[in-house]
């Protein structure tokens, strides 16, 4: 029932209700409502209950298994959010004077140098207030380098065909052109491929590693080589940096930009569009270039660096100085672990994804790339069973959440035919990971006996499924009062 329709002509709840007068005085005249707006007339008990209620229809890492790849759908500590929001840091203002914010400024500036470690690289900003900004801060800074040198014939951003989305729009909003580059059969970018479209023009390359694909890109110091020897630089999607915490760094591969997802990877809640925070980590070569601003230290004082005295600076991305509350979950959350403890969630997310892989395999379950380990996350795919039996990944995907299990990422990466992009994350007790083949093959017998009851799934939700294109093209959100 919306809650609309739980009201009663002027019920309210003034308990919560704003105190002391407020004017509109100020506001200019064409942005003042010339009617009431319609809201719902409802108790204060009434709207606790009903946001309740809709809260418990939704799937959620706190209740459920939540193996979304590419995403890190991952347990994130209470602790970690309860220290956040400490008053000292949650009462800070961020236009606050140096002298007055050291304990915040000290707690940004060692997450940095955390950061710089993890990552292998010379120097960061945490300004980006996002993965997708971060993308973006990223090839801006790759442009103004190229730029600064006067190579401005370097028109071209090369992407692997395993890409997030959001690697080609980032290029394409800094204005390149994108050059797709082809996938092996083993996974692994097609190397003389890459060879044939690498040149003058090569701005630079975007890889994640370990890729989409969920395998580690074995030939990445003959990528880099390739790329560099061209000219061009490389750019690190960090979407899968927990597979590799403390065994590898991309500044080793020879990366010289990325960002960081740290509501993936440091402990903040990931999904529903934020909130979220993308720092990005450069080599020595482009550190001129990092987005303002950045904390410094100066022997026992930090204080924020501007763009006036960074003139090389790509400038600001937002307003302050990043998303202060998500930072300080990220380094709160480090500082916990320590390096042993980040060493041991890469260990543990490798471990459990490669134990649910076999598990899966072992079970008659048909894998993407079966000569190769899996790194955080994996994929299998259900073409067999859409030719044998017609039924898709989609109806095993619905189907899970009658188990009340999330399904993993469907249909992502695009180059494998029904596939699920499966991450169990470092968080999940094995427990766990054999309920959820156990339910696989559950429906997997299903799909043989009954295969409409594996069609026609879910059954136990609030609603059952719907057209995806329909509720995307027509969406209605509006609420109006039906006629008297």
């Amino acid at each position: 029932m919306l809650i609309f329709e739980q009201g009663t002509k002027n019920r309210r709840a003034f308990m919560q209700a704003p105190r002391g007068e407020f004017s509109t005085d100020d506001f200019p005249a064409h942005l003042l409502r010339e009617t009431t707006p319609t809201l719902p007339e409802v108790s204060e008990l009434q709207a606790v209950r009903h946001y309740t209620k809709l809260s418990q229809k939704n799937f959620s890492i706190d209740t459920q298994f939540y193996p979304l790849g590419s995403c890190t759908m991952k347990y994130n500590p209470r602790g970690v959010h309860r220290l956040a929001t400490y008053p000292g840091y949650l009462g800070r203002h961020p236009l606050a004077p140096d002298q007055h914010s050291q304990g915040y400024l000290q707690s940004i500036y060692e997450l940095q140098e955390i950061l710089k470690s993890v990552t292998g690289m010379q120097g960061i900003s945490l300004a980006p207030m996002a993965g997708a900004q971060g993308e973006f801060a990223g090839v801006q800074m790759i442009q103004a380098y190229h730029e600064a040198r006067g190579d401005t014939a370097r028109s071209e951003i090369i992407v692997p065909e395993a890409a997030h989305g959001t690697n080609p729009a980032s290029a394409v909003m800094c204005g390149y052109t994108v050059k797709s580059l082809p996938i092996a059969d083993d996974g692994d970018v097609d190397f003389d491929a890459l060879k044939s479209i690498v040149g003058p023009q090569t701005a630079g390359i975007m890889l994640t590693n370990p890729s989409t694909l969920g395998v580690f890109e074995r030939r990445i110091k003959d990528v880099a080589d390739l790329i560099h020897d061209a000219g061009g630089l490389l750019y690190y999607d960090g979407a899968n940096l927990n597979a590799i915490l403390g065994k590898t760094r991309p500044g080793d591969m020879g990366f010289d930009v990325m960002h960081m997802n740290l509501h993936k990877t440091f402990a903040t809640p990931h999904g529903a569009g934020g909130p979220g925070s993308g720092p990005v980590a450069v080599a020595e070569c482009l550190e001129p270039y990092l987005p303002v601003p950045i904390v410094v230290k100066e022997g026992e004082y930090y204080r924020l660096v501007a763009e006036s005295e960074r003139p090389d600076s790509i400038g600001h991305l937002s307003a302050f100085a990043g998303n202060a509350n998500i930072m300080l979950r990220a380094y709160i959350y480090a500082r916990m672990l320590g390096r042993e403890g980040l060493i041991r969630a890469g260990e543990f997310a490798t471990l459990n994804a490669n134990y649910l892989m076999k598990r899966l395999q072992d079970a008659g379950f048909d894998l993407a790339y079966p000569e190769r380990r899996a790194t955080h996350e994996f994929i299998i795919t259900m073409a067999r069973q859409a030719k044998q039996m017609d039924i898709t990944a989609m109806d095993f995907a619905k189907r899970l959440l009658d188990y009340d299990m999330h399904a993993p990422t469907t249909y992502f990466p695009l180059l494998i035919a029904e596939c699920l992009l499966i991450e169990p994350t470092e968080t999940e007790s094995k427990e766990v990971l054999d309920k959820f083949v156990e339910v696989m093959i559950k429906i997997q017998q299903e799909a043989e006996s009954d295969p409409d009851m594996v069609r026609n799934a879910p059954y136990t939700r609030p609603v059952r499924r719907l057209d995806d294109v329909k509720a995307a093209r027509e969406l209605d959100l509006v609420w109006k009062e039906p006629s008297a």
